[in-house]
């Protein structure tokens, strides 16, 4: 196995690591999924919630976009699954997350998801249901401080359609960490039509101190704004670049492991996880130190508190202003989908 630890300032590709033998796969029987159970007979599924793309038909929540919370969600005896959104793959026994183009949106979001939320205490209002780092001044109030979270998954589909300009176009977030305000981690799979890889990144998005949250610079741009990094392959392509070969296909497995630990984010890409051809690149973020890569704006997420998330966070919508995707229905291929074969939240 090839490991490199990658600075955040000076990224690098990992040279000289071998491409994948298509011989060399990961073998799924290891999780031991069963195809016949439901995702929470299948996943510890005790301290989150999801939300789908959908709208509620009654309660407190009718009208706006499905929740289901963690006591249902978690039951083994009365599992929940959606037929079209959230689901056992009857193959594999993989948890499957599906999020069309259009549909049922949060309020503070353009994007559909189907994506689960930690939840570690009941309500969302109690600090006990989020986590922080550990320099963080009122650190013993809250869920936990730091915690991990290890995936094993697949991107079987992105939106055949959208905006070659746009980064969110043909792109899903399979995994987040956000804070109240803003996002110190959102990992993305994106891959544009006609290639046969897509790239695998993951951003930094810089916090502001609240005075100058929608604050704007000299040329109109916010302050507050994403910082990516490429892992695998290269996110910001356009209309006609070439195929990224270094990138991982639809279909493919790999995972990612986030550790939060005292005041640092450690972050694991694995590319062919499981097989003599696995390459591993890391990431360590100080979470505390702000001024992220000399943006004097950003005062880091030391004084902030934290969840996270994982599922499909579907970046393909129709707003021209956004992603400009189309809606022709799932045959059409308007949709984004993922399988996670290992899903763990440690805290």
């Amino acid at each position: 196995m090839k490991k490199v630890q990658l600075s955040v300032l000076a990224l690098s590709i990992l040279a000289g690591s071998a491409l994948a033998d298509s011989s060399q796969t990961l073998d799924i029987t290891s999780f031991n999924l069963d195809p016949q159970k439901a995702p929470a007979q299948n996943f510890d599924l005790t301290n989150w919630k999801v939300t789908l793309p959908e709208l509620t038909t009654e309660g407190k929540r009718k009208g706006k976009a499905l929740e289901i919370m963690k006591d249902e969600l978690a039951s083994t005896t009365t599992p929940y699954v959606h037929p079209e959104w959230f689901y056992t793959d009857k193959e594999t026994g993989a948890l499957v997350f599906v999020a069309p183009n259009e549909a049922p949106t949060t309020p503070n979001s353009k994007n559909t998801r189907s994506e689960l939320r930690a939840m570690l205490a009941k309500s969302y209002g109690e600090p006990k249901n989020n986590f922080v780092i550990a320099s963080h001044p009122n650190a013993s109030e809250y869920g936990a401080i730091g915690g991990t979270l290890k995936a094993t998954l697949s991107v079987d589909q992105v939106s055949e359609s959208g905006n070659y300009k746009k980064n969110g176009a043909f792109a899903v977030v399979i995994g987040q960490i956000h804070a109240s305000k803003n996002e110190p981690l959102k990992i993305s799979y994106r891959k544009l039509p006609g290639h046969e890889h897509g790239s695998l990144a993951w951003n930094y998005e810089l916090n502001p101190t609240k005075d100058l949250q929608d604050a704007k610079d000299e040329n109109g741009k916010k302050l507050r704004k994403d910082i990516r990094h490429d892992v695998f392959g290269k996110y910001n392509l356009r209309e006609g670049a070439s195929d990224p070969q270094d990138g991982i296909k639809l279909g493919e497995i790999f995972s990612y492991e986030v550790n939060v630990e005292g005041d640092i984010m450690h972050l694991t890409f694995t590319k062919h996880p499981g097989t003599s051809q696995a390459v591993v690149k890391t990431y360590d973020i100080d979470l505390k130190k702000g001024n992220y890569q000399g943006n004097s704006v950003d005062q880091g997420y030391g004084n902030d508190w934290m969840y996270y998330k994982a599922g499909a966070y579907n970046q393909c919508n129709t707003k021209k202003s956004s992603s400009d995707c189309q809606w022709r229905g799932m045959e059409a291929g308007d949709y984004t989908q993922a399988s996670f074969y290992q899903l763990e939240l440690i805290q």
